[in-house]
């Protein structure tokens, strides 16, 4: 799965604010990574309500990312999830708003 992937995934169930259930993420590794059982990847909603919080960013449905319906991706939900949760790839992101993801993950992270 490279970097930018869009890919189906379950999340477990949690008792906080963590994001779970079958949903679209992110795939936010470097390609170097790819022989790890793990995925750091953003999950994502179709929630618009979610644009309200730090670190998010929104993307339209194309036919490059796959996408259903309008989503957005949560950076502040950043993660790493074991690659057997992974159901299928969707779609890759447009190389422009992976460039906003990098950035705002550096402000995330500050880095």
């Amino acid at each position: 799965m490279p970097r930018g992937d869009i890919v189906l995934v379950d999340l477990p169930a949690s008792s906080g604010h963590e994001q779970s259930g079958q949903r679209p993420a992110l795939i936010v590794h470097s390609d170097q990574s790819n022989s790890l059982m793990m995925v750091m990847l953003i999950p994502m909603t179709s929630n618009q309500a979610a644009i309200r919080f730090d670190h998010t960013i929104a993307v339209q449905p194309s036919s490059l990312n796959g996408l259903s319906q309008p989503s957005i991706i949560m950076i502040f939900q950043l993660r790493a999830l074991d690659r057997n949760r992974i159901r299928r790839t969707i779609g890759r992101l447009e190389s422009e708003i992976m460039d906003l993801v990098d950035s705002e993950l550096k402000n995330l992270l500050g880095i």
